[in-house]
């Protein structure tokens, strides 16, 4: 147990208090070290700090890392206590305007910084919106997706997983999910990317999306359909169409980049892993194991920003201020030792009791998990169907990740199969 109790949430605008808090040896969590092997960091700041270890983000600005599963379970699980709104920040406007992680902690008003009712509201209607759509046939969407996708690389007899296929197919379910015609789709997935990119030219391109959303929402309150902007529209919670349009923004990026990685890590781990490219012939009796493995070892989200206190607290030994930034170590939860041997022990690959979707009130809100599994699922079940000599197209220590603190992923993977121009029905 921690040695704090919750409080009743506090005004996100009163005047943060002065100073920055006290971090003896942070650990810099960025450069050389972290991108060489951020588990091997994991590790080593547990042994010397425990469950809660004082580091440095870009720029040196100092915060904490929750390094245990227990720790990031109860501080999820406590909103009045560890709230969600970035204004907390003790240290929110000493942010440089160029920092390079404004985009994770400038304040807007979403569904990710709501709190309390306001929260619920927003998340509830999200949420009914989400759960409107038949699972059965969402995975018939994904599956003839995949297979156009797969249909344009197929007769080359080589391509890259990630730029020609995992990147892609998120993006298009979703723009199927809120129902853009598929003339609209290119752009946006064009802009998407762009946006995912640094400079002038990705501002414009997140503007471009923001304009779009905005017309698409207008066009469903004129012409509802079946689909999550219209069905938020009618939703008895009554969000005004800028709710709607911010939080249909969120929803696509939470979505998209995430469920990206999980498809690629999970090919990545079906090519390289002996246990599981003996069985690719069979590859739809080992997905399910290699989706939920991927979650505890190559998590697509890392860390994640991030929760507040409300007031002076200690947590697991560390005393944390009133405002203190808490990043949510989820991959370093998903290694802690203890879970790892009740898991080992216990149902092993079965095992869900993972932090990759977050917990709490603030976490991936049901059924966003459930809809992102039909979608890699779908997306690994018939790559390997369609190409089932599939191989790697060069060693695979030669693969890359991507050097971010937040996501997990490569920046390619190349394979060579057997060319074939035929579309599975």
């Amino acid at each position: 147990m921690t040695d704090h109790q919750p409080t009743e949430t506090a005004d996100p605008t009163t005047e943060p208090p002065t100073g920055e808090p006290a971090h003896p040896d942070a650990v810099r969590l960025y450069g050389p070290e972290f991108a060489a092997d951020p588990a091997a960091l994991y590790h080593r700041m547990r042994e010397r700090f425990g469950a809660v270890a004082p580091v440095l983000l870009d720029g040196d600005l100092p915060a904490w890392l929750l390094l245990d599963h227990r720790v990031v379970h109860e501080v999820t699980g406590n909103p009045k206590m560890f709230a969600r709104d970035t204004r907390r920040w003790n240290a929110y406007d000493a942010i440089p305007a160029d920092w390079s992680l404004a985009p994770y902690v400038a304040w807007m008003p979403s569904i990710m910084y709501a709190e309390g009712a306001a929260h619920q509201r927003r998340a509830g209607a999200v949420g009914d919106a989400l759960d409107a759509f038949d699972r059965t046939e969402l995975a018939a969407v994904c599956a003839r997706l995949s297979d156009d996708l797969i249909d344009g690389f197929a007769g080359r007899g080589e391509a890259d997983l990630i730029a020609d296929y995992a990147n892609r197919i998120p993006l298009l379910v979703i723009a199927y999910m809120y129902g853009f015609g598929s003339d609209e789709t290119p752009a946006l997935a064009r802009d998407v990317a762009d946006s995912l990119d640094e400079g002038e030219e990705a501002n414009k391109a997140h503007q471009r999306i923001q304009a779009r959303m905005r017309q698409l929402v207008a066009d469903k309150h004129d012409h509802p359909g079946p689909d999550v902007p219209s069905r938020l529209l009618g939703h008895p919670a009554g969000l005004s169409a800028e709710e709607i349009i911010i939080d249909l923004l969120i929803v696509m990026a939470a979505a998209q980049q995430p469920t990206a990685n999980w498809i690629g890590n999970t090919l990545r781990l079906m090519l390289v892993d002996d246990d599981f490219s003996l069985t690719l012939q069979g590859g739809r009796s080992s997905a399910d194991h290699a989706l939920n493995q991927v979650l505890w070892e190559d998590t697509p989200t890392q860390n994640f920003i991030g929760r507040f206190p409300v007031h002076d607290c200690v947590l697991a030994g560390q005393h944390i201020r009133k405002g203190d930034l808490l990043i949510l170590g989820l991959a370093a939860a998903n290694g802690d030792p203890r879970l790892r041997a009740a898991r080992d022990a216990g149902s092993g690959g079965a095992n869900r009791a993972h932090m990759s979707f977050g917990h709490g009130e603030h976490g991936c809100p049901f059924p966003a998990p459930e809809l992102a599994e039909v979608i890699a699922k779908a997306a690994v079940e018939v790559l390997l169907d369609r190409l089932p000599d599939v191989r790697l197209g060069r060693p695979a220590d030669t693969l890359t990740w991507h050097p971010s603190v937040w996501m997990r992923g490569l920046h390619a993977l190349p394979v060579v199969f057997t060319p074939t121009r035929h579309t599975a029905s």
